[in-house]
């Protein structure tokens, strides 16, 4: 269990987190954070994603099972383990928080070890189930599919974008895996602000390594995919050195030890919409998003391109002319087809 995890305590006041709360943070290891306003929560939880949030309803504080409600129904914040502290009460009680989205309930004031086991098991659970990646925090594979099939199900229309950077290997062996940890998180912070504020309701997981996924409606792809393009290109030559940045390339040798350039990182989106075609499951869509990436990273820069085949015949927007950056292949693109498997400091 990672040492900076922080327990996020909310009891709607400044009395201070019961000694149980208190014990149980300080002998794990773990940070305990106390907010004293929902609007603080939500904050602390969209910019760093706490190991656990405690949300203490004793003494009559019914009033704060909604900000459970609200934290388990948004896409972004609900893998976040989630427990209910109350005074020893009826079953009805127990009752509202889980319909609530508690995860657990922790009666105060009962057997002490039985609630420090809870806390363990909520912690425990939510790193097994959710699988949440170490360095992002973004949730990973087993939720990805979860929220693609509760959108295939749904028969909203969404588009499901696979983004993946080019030439991180190279960096990541130049610079060293700490530099390349740090580009991994900026582009989640990248995903995750920016799909939260262009697109409401979308999702944002990380598959591993450099590759990651986000889904957004329809109709808020192209900004969403233009607006994380501009701002990826943006920052990311800040993360090499003035030289390498200067030049736009450094030196490197293939796996054959031939010495040729490298440029910079771009990153590459293939995206697959529900608009022409109706997936009955979640592998059918992860399969196609992943021949997109691959013809996107053999086209230059940062690119997304959007899947137009067996579109279905109607008023429907071509998207071959849906922007700049957008290309749109009639028939299959070339290239396998892959399995879906705080600021940062400028380098010297």
């Amino acid at each position: 269990m990672p040492a900076d995890w922080t327990v996020l305590y909310y009891n709607g006041g400044s009395d201070p987190p019961p000694e149980l709360v208190r014990g149980f943070a300080e002998a794990r290891g773990l940070d305990l954070a106390h907010q004293d306003s929902p609007e603080a929560v939500l904050h602390h939880v969209k910019r760093a994603l706490p190991a656990c949030l405690l949300v203490d309803v004793s003494g009559g504080r019914r009033g704060h099972l909604e900000l459970c409600r609200r934290i388990k129904s948004d896409p972004f914040s609900s893998i976040l383990p989630v427990a209910v502290l109350l005074e020893e009460g009826d079953g009805d009680d127990v009752a509202d928080a889980l319909e609530a989205g508690a995860d657990e309930v922790i009666t105060l004031g009962g057997l002490e070890r039985e609630a420090e086991l809870r806390l363990d098991l909520l912690l425990r659970r939510a790193t097994r189930d959710v699988s949440v990646h170490p360095t992002t925090r973004l949730p990973g594979t087993p939720q990805i599919e979860r929220d693609l099939t509760s959108r295939l199900s749904s028969g909203d229309p969404f588009a499901f974008c696979y983004a993946d950077l080019d030439h991180f290997k190279e960096f990541n062996d130049r610079y060293g895996y700490n530099r390349g940890d740090r580009v991994i998180y900026l582009v989640s912070l990248i995903l995750k602000d920016l799909v939260r504020g262009l697109a409401p309701g979308g999702f944002v997981g990380h598959i591993g390594g450099d590759d990651f996924i986000f889904t957004v409606p329809l109709d808020r792809m192209e900004d969403t995919c233009d607006e994380v393009l501009d701002l990826f290109d943006e920052l990311i030559p800040w993360q090499y050195t003035h030289s390498d940045r200067d030049t736009g390339y450094f030196l490197g040798r293939d796996r054959r030890g031939t010495l040729h350039r490298v440029p910079l990182m771009t990153l590459s989106i293939g995206v697959v919409t529900n608009l022409s075609r109706a997936f009955r499951h979640p592998a059918q869509v992860s399969s196609r998003a992943a021949e997109m990436k691959s013809y996107a990273k053999t086209l230059p820069g940062s690119v997304y391109v959007v899947d137009r085949r067996n579109r279905s015949p109607g008023p429907s927007r071509d998207f071959a002319d849906a922007g700049r950056r957008v290309v749109s292949p009639a028939s299959p693109p070339a290239g396998p087809v892959l399995p879906l498997s705080q600021d940062l400091p400028e380098p010297s």
